[in-house]
């Protein structure tokens, strides 16, 4: 490929991004889509049906994701989350912070995105603490202490004669060999599908169903935008392999940590001409794009602000949290529930768990309080 189309990748990617998160954005915001809430709606309620739209948006990430590789599209072993060695107790503090964060803050990353598209100020301010903070996790105070205090704790796959530290390498160096790779994935999927669909509720309501469906699809369109259109073996200005638009220089798909701090960054440093708007702050833009559209469409668009002082603090220090135990568990609850999960990567499966012990955590730490003011 010559210089001249490869000059246009950038602007394909971040176009893709915007218009994936864009669909993202309206459909997370008519069918409520919240891993928060999903925790909640079980923890305090006893009700799945949130938690089974978002498992069913994790098993058509995995059947999706698989697709592309097996088919040669992508190639998810050079994502962030399929590495070697596995930095497990970052996934477990990160993921434990980022949850018990995302609760005090009345949402995850993507929630605070879609609240703040339809018009939530509290929403505004948890994504400026949130990217403030992850900012700092990936080059300020906090990645002080998180590089020598949490990431040189790693589980080394590479010792054992891996490659990679998904769930299919793993299973094919126990003896299934190539064939992991095929059905590791399938029985992945399958058994949520089962899980998801066994329910006679959940099985009555097209819309979670949808919901489920579409987010999923969009995490497997984030995968081939970053990992396949702005993909180039070798890129004719350095001779090297090149993943175009993406801050981690890999193939990457959806997460709202990371890429909320590179927009502040953006926005601050604009006339710095070297910086560009990649896939993950496309996104950012295009899931609050996504939102207002929705909420202006159905008329519910209208604006929020905080109840209290206390509100104000728990927001404040839920988008603190949320933001350095994002950056540092590699990922949100679509970062790291969604995309990474959905290349089958351990790191991502310790950090998933991390992230809903987290939320629980916090959820009967509310409880408590409730119970000592009344």
């Amino acid at each position: 490929m010559d210089a001249a189309p490869s000059a246009n990748l950038p602007l394909l990617v971040a176009g893709g991004a915007f218009a994936l998160a864009f669909v993202f954005g309206a459909v997370a915001n008519r069918v409520n889509f919240c891993t928060m809430g999903a925790v909640a709606d079980i923890v305090n309620f006893g009700d799945w049906k949130r938690m089974r739209m978002w498992v069913l948006a994790i098993a058509v990430a995995i059947a999706g994701s698989a697709i592309l590789s097996l088919t040669g599209l992508v190639d998810l072993s050079k994502s962030i989350y399929t590495g070697a060695r596995v930095a497990w107790l970052s996934a477990i503090v990160g993921g434990f912070l980022f949850g018990f964060g995302m609760t005090l803050a009345s949402g995850c990353g993507s929630k605070s995105l879609i609240r703040a598209g339809a018009g939530n100020l509290k929403s505004l301010m948890v994504l400026v603490m949130m990217g403030i903070a992850a900012y700092m996790t990936l080059k300020g105070l906090f990645a002080v202490w998180r590089n020598a205090a949490l990431d040189p704790w790693r589980i080394d796959f590479g010792a054992m004669g891996l490659t990679t530290s998904d769930l299919p390498a793993i299973v094919g160096a126990a003896g299934l060999g190539a064939a992991a790779r095929i059905w590791v994935p399938v029985v992945a999927a399958l058994a949520l599908a089962v899980f998801v669909f066994k329910d006679r509720d959940f099985r009555a309501s097209p819309t979670l169903i949808g919901g489920g469906v579409v987010i999923g699809l969009v995490v497997v369109g984030g995968w081939y935008v970053t990992g396949h259109l702005g993909y180039l073996a070798e890129d004719p200005a350095t001779l090297e392999e090149k993943f175009f638009a993406t801050n981690s220089n890999r193939l990457e798909s959806f997460s709202f940590v990371a890429p909320v701090a590179y927009t502040l960054e953006l926005l601050m440093f604009w006339s710095d001409q070297s910086r560009i708007v990649t896939f993950g702050i496309a996104a950012v833009l295009g899931m609050l794009a996504g939102s207002a559209a929705y909420a202006l469409a159905s008329r519910t668009f209208r604006w929020e602000g905080f109840g209290s002082v206390e509100d104000v603090a728990n927001h404040m220090v839920g988008g603190i949290l949320m933001g350095a135990g994002g950056v540092t568990a590699l990922g949100c609850t679509i970062g790291q529930g969604l995309t990474g999960v959905s290349t089958l990567a351990v790191g991502s499966f310790i950090a998933l768990a991390s992230i809903i012990a987290g939320s629980v955590a916090a959820l009967r730490y509310q409880m408590w309080r409730m119970e000592r003011i009344a």
